[in-house]
Formats: structure tokens, sequence, C-alpha cells
């Protein structure tokens, strides 16, 4: 029986900046611990770097309160960035003034943000204990063989 994790999230909507520079700074985080997270987001030179810190901050404060409402027992410390992702928004569309009265038409791009955080578990069965007999059923097989 599977055991599902809560996944808490949080959404930064028409963010200005493209998805591309946003998935730069959201690989960085992906999969780390939450603490972890925050000061890679805090401490990376990019223009998008303190939208996601703050939106991760919300992620979290969102983990509290919904586990709190809803009477669960939630480590913080062991929250971890189970998705980001950086979808493309709709554009904005402009004009440039080119040479002899022209008009070149540019986009600006938009970026919808998507954060969610969940509790890491301790995965059952990756660990074998020592006194598991594994390699004996092998070695009676072996041992008819050679009789």
């Amino acid at each position: 029986m599977a055991v599902e994790t809560k996944e808490y999230r949080a959404e930064a909507r028409f963010q200005r900046v493209s998805p591309q520079k946003a998935r730069l700074v959201l690989d960085l985080i992906k999969g780390r611990g939450v603490e972890e997270a925050l000061t890679v987001a805090a401490f990376t030179k990019k223009r998008i770097a303190p939208v996601i810190h703050k939106l991760l901050t919300s992620a979290v404060d969102n983990a509290k309160y919904v586990s709190g409402e809803q009477g669960l027992d939630l480590d913080v410390d062991n929250l971890y960035v189970k998705l980001a992702l950086a979808n493309e928004g709709p554009r904005m569309k402009r004009i440039r003034p080119a040479p002899m009265g022209r008009a070149f038409r540019y986009q600006r791009r938009l970026t919808h943000i998507i954060l969610s955080v969940a509790e890491r578990t301790a995965a059952a069965g990756l660990v074998t204990r020592a006194d598991e007999p594994v390699a004996p059923k092998a070695t009676k097989k072996k041992a008819a063989k050679k009789a």
C-alpha cells in the first residue's frame, strides 16, 4: 500500500521574464530541501531569483497553514521542492521603430511559475538487513549440480 504524500503549492503568474530564463533558476532548486533551496535562490544573481525565493517562502507558509488547519503532523525541516515549473504566459506584442518609417514587431514574454513542496518520506525496502539469507539459495543449486 503506497502512502501518498501531501503537496503544497504556490503560483506566481504573469511574471515579466521569459520562461527559459526562469527555468535556469528553477533547475537549481528542483529536488533540494527547502532550506537549501531558499539559500540557493537568495544568492543567485538572476533578476527572477528574488521572486522565486518569495514564492518558495509562500509555498512553505502554505504548507504550515494547511497542515495546521487539517491537523496534520508536518515536519518543515523535511520538506523538499517536488515540482518547479515555468510555463509560458500570454505574450505582449510590441512595435519597435525601424528605418524609413517602418515598424518591427517583437514579443515580450510572460511566465507562470508553479512551485510545489512535499514532505520527504523514508523509503522502506531500500535497506537490506544483514540477517536475511539471500545467497544460500544459489549455493544449494550449485551444490546439487556438482553432486
